[in-house]
């Protein structure tokens, strides 16, 4: 027994055999506490413990325990198989330790991953090379030198698309617009939805763009998403000269004011450049909602204009303003109102027909409406302004009369939204005022007309009151 103990391969054996166990037993507990946290390090930890470890504890059997010679072939073996796995570790825990817990925005978290890879095997190779050249007696340095010349002849051969490559993969590094984004180029104006190692595929509303990343890193392009705040929507639109300059710019920023896309806490902005034109500006939160409101404002001007008479690129004509039509909607109407001769003249000499594009506001909540509209063709949506947006409790189709807190002088609490092209026959309220007077029954069914309204615009605020009281 005291021979034995002797021997120096018995406390290597006596070590490996307490020692290897003891940390394989700590590493465990220690990759269980880095698993419960999602800590990048769990996995270089876990490489430690099944692989490492017990490869180094044979290369430590074979090499020191059994005091075998260094030249023999399994002894080599196990160290270069210790050796990769030890590269494979520290390469490992350093990918961790630097990019898994990079901080948003910085340099670390751009870094395309390929960028990663291609570093962890030029690290590897070098790794390997040195091993083999250490545990083999290898001459790595030919072999190095072969790789050179390759590298210099498919560079060389390939230089043009590999340069696409490089041009893409350091706009990944740098990130100068991400997906989502809008860019303007010059020649190409849209949104990014898509970013490769060769090119951006830029939607521009018409189709999709593929710009190579070697144009866009060799050019100069605006970033139209950055910084985030308010973005401008400009429409440029004309007029005649007859027009009154400052009647029309108070059109145009009536229209633009009651645009969904338009920030609430910029002011339009109309600039009158002579001879009928005029400049608009919108303010939005971003280049997606500037072309949404451009087409929005420019449908919603159209209507506008024809309304009060002005004449939207030199042309007033609107279709419904031909008798034929106007006699057509007081027949339409004439069994509401309960007309007869003379109140059919009356109509047709003071009310007029008007239409509203989809989305247009016909009345605005809290304001007194200036007359009463009968709808001839459409739908209007009836519903109360919340902070959330809008509660529709009614509509109002063919033969639905709008606007009746005119004839009590009373703000509506509602506010009417056309939810289709509407066209609605205008009343003064003198007009009506004098219809009601020669007909009671009329004056009846307005009121209680009048009275459902109310009622249902009651329930509605009770509804949202109940809604606001859960939330």
């Amino acid at each position: 027994m005291a021979e034995l103990f002797s021997q120096a391969w018995t406390w290597w054996v006596i070590a490996l055999a307490v020692i290897v166990p003891v940390v394989l037993v700590g590493l465990t507990e220690l990759i269980t506490a880095l698993s419960r946290r999602n800590h990048p390090l769990a996995g270089p930890m876990r490489l430690l413990r099944n692989w490492v470890i017990p490869a180094g504890a044979v290369f430590a059997l074979l090499g020191f325990a059994m005091r075998s010679p260094a030249d023999l072939v399994w002894v080599r073996i196990a160290a270069t198989v210790f050796g990769f796995l030890v590269i494979l570790l520290v390469l490992s825990s350093f990918n961790a330790a630097l990019f898994a817990n990079a901080r948003q925005g910085s340099w670390r978290e751009r870094i395309p991953s390929i960028f990663i890879e291609i570093g962890r095997l030029a690290l590897v190779v070098v790794g390997l090379a040195i091993l083999f050249s250490w545990v083999w007696k290898a001459d790595v340095g030919g072999l190095f030198a072969a790789l050179g010349v390759t590298s210099i002849v498919i560079g060389l051969a390939l230089q043009n698309a590999v340069g696409g490559v490089i041009s893409g993969l350091l706009l990944l590094f740098e990130q100068p617009f991400k997906i989502g984004d809008w860019l303007d180029t010059g020649s190409v104006r849209g949104r990014v939805v898509e970013v490769n190692w060769r090119a951006v595929h830029i939607d521009t509303g018409s189709g999709i763009q593929i710009v190579p990343n070697s144009t866009l890193s060799g050019a100069s392009f605006t970033n139209l998403s950055e910084p985030d705040g308010p973005y401008a929507a400009t429409t440029a639109v004309k007029f005649t000269t007859d027009d009154p300059p400052h009647e029309v710019i108070a059109l145009l920023r009536d229209v633009a004011n009651g645009l969904p896309q338009r920030r609430q806490d910029e002011p339009v902005a109309v600039e009158y450049g002579g001879n009928g034109a005029f400049e608009v500006t919108i303010p939005v939160d971003g280049p997606a909602d500037a072309q949404r409101a451009q087409t929005l404002y420019l449908s919603w001007l159209w209507y506008a204009a024809r309304r009060r008479g002005f004449a939207l690129d030199g042309d007033s004509t609107d279709p419904i303003a031909e008798p034929e039509r106007l006699e057509a909607a007081v027949e339409a109407v004439a069994p509401t109102l309960h007309l007869r001769e003379e109140g059919r003249a009356l109509l047709l000499a003071t009310a007029r027909l008007v239409r509203y594009g989809v989305g247009e506001v016909v009345l605005p909540t809290g304001a007194i409406p200036d007359a009463v509209y009968i709808v001839i063709s459409g739908r209007a949506s009836i519903a109360l302004e919340a902070e959330g947006g809008r509660l529709e409790f009614t509509a109002a189709t063919a033969g639905d009369l709008l606007g009746l807190t005119a004839l009590t002088r009373e703000p509506s609490q509602s506010v009417a939204v056309a939810g289709e092209i509407l066209t609605l026959l205008r009343i003064p309220i003198a007009t009506l005022d004098e219809l009601i007077a020669n007909r009671p029954r009329l004056a009846t069914e307005i009121g209680e007309s009048l009275e459902l309204k109310r009622k249902l615009a009651a329930e509605a605020a009770a509804t949202l009151r109940l809604s606001a009281g859960r939330a």
